[in-house]
């Protein structure tokens, strides 16, 4: 089945069908694993950017049953990389979104899968196996957490919001990330770092958090909980305009959304530099150029 034929409604819905089936397989599979004798198969951008036996397995466990659905499907993985396909449809998987989370038996780790059709995100799901949850989303559709709808109960100002971030596995650009930390630590309630970025995005869309910010994330990390953030009903968005990329993602409720980027574009230049300039990718949610 080729991407025109899957461009309504119902055609969102059997990929995210798909997806929540694979995922909650996967998750399944990390519930047994964690706390058990997870193995380091390798770093990535640093010696503490870790990848584990667990997520090539979990990556290639996803690959094998959506190319089984789906066989003229391409595939973005984290682990994998890009293979191409015919039918217009991407798979964009992150099979263990919070590698260090799970490597240390610490919640807060995830398995996240999106469906795009010719570059734009039309479903995602998101499975957390340790709290049971599964996040959904389907372009129009509206987003939910096993099967609830969602919608963000955000504050009525920027000084009472919980913000969400995370850190570069360079140590130097950690440190310059710990200066914007510093400067917005003052304007809001208080920062948390939960160690997933899809959960994160999740969670400001379930209303635990208020707002979002992080640089250097990838299509895998960002498109399913992207989308549902974003049908939830949160507010997405670059720093300087309305595409997330990799020098920074911001996402919030819209009564906070405004004052948050502005606190982060005053404090730009010290810490959303992008880290791979000839990687760097660019995106929308509903519009993800991968």
């Amino acid at each position: 089945m080729h991407a025109r034929d899957m461009d309504d409604p119902d055609g969102y819905r059997e990929l995210a069908d798909l997806a929540e089936s694979s995922a909650l397989g996967a998750a399944a599979h990390l519930r047994n694993a964690v706390g058990g004798d997870v193995r380091i198969a390798d770093t990535k951008s640093s010696a503490t950017d870790l990848v584990t036996a667990t997520d090539r397995a979990v990556e290639a466990r996803i690959v094998a049953e959506l190319t089984e659905a789906r066989p003229h499907d391409a595939i973005l993985g984290e682990e994998s990389g890009a293979r191409p396909g015919t039918s217009g449809v991407t798979w964009i998987i992150d099979p263990i979104d919070g590698t260090t989370n799970f490597f240390y038996g610490l919640a807060g780790f995830n398995i996240s899968i999106a469906a795009a059709i010719d570059g734009r995100v039309v479903a995602g799901v998101v499975a957390d196996p340790l709290r049971s949850e599964t996040f959904r989303a389907t372009i129009g559709g509206g987003a939910t957490c096993n099967g609830r709808p969602l919608q963000p109960l955000g504050p009525p100002d920027l000084a009472r919001a919980l913000v969400g971030t995370g850190f570069s596995y360079l140590a130097e650009r950690r440190r310059s990330q710990a200066r914007v930390v510093a400067h917005l630590i003052g304007e809001i309630r208080d920062i948390r770092r939960l160690g997933a970025a899809a959960l994160d995005l999740c969670y400001v869309a379930a209303g635990r958090l208020d707002g979002y910010f992080e640089s250097g994330l990838k299509p895998w990390d960002l498109a399913a909980g992207g989308l549902v953030a974003a049908e939830a009903g949160c507010r997405l968005s670059g720093l300087t305009d309305d595409l997330p990329d990799e020098r920074l993602t911001i996402a919030a409720h819209p009564a906070i959304f405004d004052e948050l980027r502005a606190a982060l574009a005053a404090v730009a230049d010290q810490g959303f530099a992008v880290e791979d300039p000839s990687a760097r990718t660019r995106g929308k949610f509903g519009r993800l150029v991968v």
